[in-house]
């Protein structure tokens, strides 16, 4: 199955007036990315969370974490796993009970933007950019990278012809001349570089953008009624994550299969990727302290461009609990 629609803060605001009933689960449904592998789905492949849980685990791939939001809030989605932080920070904002459970992964070199080559535009003359065509999933964490990189160079969102769209569809976009600028992740970013440039990269560009993650989100009214199946979900990815950590190569194949990619591909991405253990997730460098400030930065900033009104306080959307039992 795979949902294809994204969705705007408006759509989500929207979706967010339906919830999650507590009702005994016979089937976890876990939402995912095609093109972005992770050390998890290892698991997946090899049925270790059916097998873990006692109960079918039916994955349901996305093109943009603002359509999780959507599924999450209708509860055709339980659990979302590497949910980009904007589309987190637009649901919460519309009002939808989300809380972060885990931080998927870091991939500050696996989300960006790439300039057509034929414009010869770099970091040395952006000003060039103005009035450019830009494809981007508007809400998602392409977006907020975005935003950031081209504040660092003096330009605004309204400099730009602005298209929302999926990086799946504007990589193919891309590929047959169209867009002069587009933005975008995994798979999708791969094919786009083909055709063009970044203007940021490496430690610059994470001097600009921050540290670029992903979380893994779910309702908190289904956490609260399921915890040990929350709690057995998070073991599973923290045991794939340490696997990883040890020997990735055995686990490539399978992870290649789930994502759609071939092997160069597959390697190429997971090789900017890193994934934390349980124990450094739950310290005060994320979860145990640092995390709610910074979703607290990114809303700030995503209010500042009028995207959203930011929360008081994000204590709340970040629960350390499930996460912590799972690594007992």
């Amino acid at each position: 199955m795979k949902i294809t629609k994204t969705l705007t803060a408006m759509a989500v605001a929207l979706a967010a007036t339906t919830g999650t009933s507590a009702v005994a689960l016979d089937e976890l449904v876990v939402g995912y990315f095609m093109e972005w592998p992770t050390a998890n789905q290892y698991a997946q492949h090899n049925k270790l969370y059916d097998e873990a849980l006692g109960i079918p685990v039916k994955w349901v791939s996305f093109d943009a974490g603002t359509a999780m939001s959507a599924a999450m809030a209708s509860g055709d989605v339980h659990i979302s796993y590497s949910q980009g932080v904007t589309p987190f920070l637009v649901a919460t904002a519309a009002g939808q009970d989300l809380q972060v459970i885990d931080i998927a992964e870091t991939y500050s070199d696996n989300n960006n933007c790439v300039v057509r080559s034929s414009l010869e535009i770099d970091a040395d003359n952006t000003d060039e950019l103005k009035g450019k065509q830009v494809a981007l999933p508007i809400g998602t964490a392409a977006h907020s990278d975005f935003l950031a990189q081209i504040g660092h160079f003096g330009l605004a969102e309204s400099d730009f012809k602005i298209v929302d769209m999926t990086p799946v569809d504007s990589a193919a976009a891309f590929a047959s001349g169209e867009f002069d600028m587009v933005c975008g992740w995994g798979g999708p970013l791969r094919r786009m570089k083909e055709h063009g440039n970044v203007l940021l990269s490496g430690p610059e560009k994470e001097a600009v953008s921050g540290v670029i993650y992903d979380v893994t989100s779910t309702p908190s009214s289904f956490a609260e009624a399921n915890a040990d199946v929350v709690t057995t979900f998070l073991k599973v990815t923290s045991d794939m994550n340490a696997m990883y950590a040890e020997n990735p190569e055995p686990m490539y194949e399978a992870i290649s299969i789930e994502a759609g990619m071939d092997m160069e591909g597959t390697k190429a991405i997971l090789g900017v990727m890193a994934f934390m253990s349980a124990e450094t997730q739950l310290s005060d460098r994320w979860m145990g302290k640092w995390l709610a400030g910074d979703l607290k930065r990114q809303a700030l900033a995503l209010e500042a461009a009028g995207k959203i009104t930011a929360l008081d306080d994000y204590d709340a959307l970040v629960n350390t609990t499930y996460l912590a039992a799972a690594a007992k």
